[in-house]
């Protein structure tokens, strides 16, 4: 009898003595698992290509896809950067080349035509951390105008340079230049011709206001790239890259290079970029607006932009719309447009692309 006491005491030890082991492996394991997920800095990037009458319904699906593929090669450069520990200046520099890059958008490569037949860029940089910001102007022979707006920001005393002065700090700073030639695409020329075609014919039967009224000038007005990041040092950037609007005239310029309109950010808020009819951005003020509503108002990142978007800027007469991302990694993306092309990446490489309203 006192044998067999002996071995169920024998046995109730040793598993007294292995369950706590086996329970903290068990338990422990799903804490330190979160935990470390915890300790990693918080990150994220969102991009925008443009805004306006984006419908499904006048949407190849090749196109389509061209667009959600490009949308996600610039979304996935610029989360590259931050994971690897890099600023978010950087981040948004790269998304913001392959989408200059490209024919597919307003900016770079796919810039629109001025009324003269040209095409002038403009862009803007800001970094949220010291709220210093580069801009540049009607250039003409500037690659990579985002790269420009960057290095002014960077190297010089300067906010905003202009044109041929621009162009001249360029080379002195090593960018790549190009023959004007390099930013002729058929079908942005096809869409200046259009647009000056429809506006002849409306001033010939009305009076000049009704030119406004013609959907493909309506549209003229937007377009752009842009990105806002937030990187792992806890620091915001934005920047915006644009050709401005099909049929400008006089040396028009855009909200892009306005920092304040179309471009801003600050640590303590956010960053933002926009697109849309320039003019009313600037006058608005949009991109700094969404900003002030969250410093002195207390509004979330998500209210602001809703606020600005929604209600201010459709009261003022404009249309378009803001990618933007705050200092907790919350990210916005409203437009008061049919469509608007966008992407966002969080730490966690979740990544979401869109194109149009409501429906997705």
């Amino acid at each position: 009898m006192k044998k067999i006491l002996f071995v169920f005491a024998l046995f109730g030890t040793l598993a007294c003595n292995n369950s706590p082991e086996e329970n903290s492996v068990n338990t422990e394991t799903p804490e330190v698992a979160s935990e470390e997920k915890d300790t990693i800095p918080n990150f994220g990037i969102v991009i925008h290509g443009g805004a306006g009458t984006i419908l499904k319904e006048n949407m190849s699906d090749s196109l389509e896809q061209e667009y959600k593929s490009k949308l996600e090669e610039a979304v996935r450069a610029g989360h590259a950067v931050l994971e690897r520990g890099g600023t978010s200046i950087e981040a948004i520099e790269q998304a913001i080349n392959i989408m200059e890059n490209s024919p597919l958008f307003n900016a770079g490569k796919g810039a629109v035509f001025t009324n003269a037949g040209t095409n002038e860029l403009d862009a803007a940089v800001m970094d949220g951390e010291t709220l210093n910001a580069g801009a540049v102007a009607g250039v003409t022979t500037v690659k990579n105008p985002i790269d420009l707006a960057i290095a002014v920001m960077k190297n010089s005393e300067h906010v905003m340079m202009i044109g041929e002065g621009a162009e001249t700090f360029a080379e002195e700073q090593g960018m790549e230049l190009v023959d004007p030639e390099y930013f002729f695409t058929e079908n942005r020329f096809k869409s200046l011709q259009r647009i000056k075609d429809s506006e002849k014919t409306q001033l010939d039967h009305d009076d000049q206001k009704t030119a406004f009224l013609d959907p493909y000038i309506k549209d003229s007005k937007f377009g752009t790239v842009g990105a806002a990041a937030l990187d792992k040092q806890g620091n915001l950037a934005a920047g915006t890259s644009t050709g401005g609007m099909t049929n400008k005239r006089w040396g028009r310029v855009g909200d892009v290079p306005v920092i304040g309109a179309g471009t801003y950010a600050n640590n303590k808020t956010a960053a933002i970029s926009g697109t849309g009819w320039g003019e009313f951005f600037i006058r608005g003020v949009v991109a700094y607006d969404i900003s002030a509503l969250m410093e002195y108002k207390g509004l979330s990142l998500q209210e602001a932009a809703e606020e600005v978007i929604q209600k201010k800027n459709v009261e003022l007469g404009g249309n378009g719309g803001i990618i933007a991302i705050d200092h907790q990694g919350n990210v916005a993306m409203e437009f008061n447009t049919a469509g608007m092309y966008r992407a966002k990446m969080n730490r966690n490489g979740e990544l979401e692309i869109g194109i149009y309203g409501e429906e997705e």
